[in-house]
């Protein structure tokens, strides 16, 4: 609340009009911060993806596993080898639903492109329930 000094009166008069100057010196000063700091909140960090210290979500009593080895070979649950071609219609005859999860489990010296191949062609076949399978890590786990 301000007050006007009047010539005319003794009174002081009351000044209704806020002086909003500060509040929007304020609010730039903010959001020059905010531009400045979002992109130094996203930082490449190397990371080692086979292993996770996350509780194991509990398996179905047959699960259904896809591996995928260094040499890109793909075997379907324990014995059945294929190759990247012929995933889809091997799939077709392993697995009677396509919302059936497959566990996807890899080499960890497998390159990231590879991986997002092999999962590319099970997205377009229709295989949207897929998990990744990783060592269950011993460090830092709290009791």
């Amino acid at each position: 609340m301000g007050f006007k000094v009047s010539p005319q009166q003794d009174e002081l008069a009351v000044n209704h009009e806020i002086n909003i100057t500060p509040f929007v010196d304020v609010m730039l000063v903010l959001l020059i911060i905010v531009m400045v700091a979002a992109p130094l909140a996203t930082v490449n960090v190397p990371v080692d993806l086979p292993t996770s210290s996350a509780t194991p979500s509990p398996q179905p009593k047959e699960p259904f596993y896809l591996t995928v080895s260094a040499d890109l070979a793909l075997t379907l649950g324990e014995k059945t080898q294929v190759n990247l071609e012929q995933l889809p219609q091997a799939l077709g005859q392993a697995l009677a639903d396509k919302e059936q999860r497959i566990y996807l489990r890899a080499d960890k010296t497998l390159d990231y492109q590879s991986l997002m191949k092999v999962m590319n062609v099970l997205v377009s076949s229709g295989y949207g329930q897929i998990a990744l399978v990783g060592l269950e890590s011993t460090e830092n786990k709290s009791t």
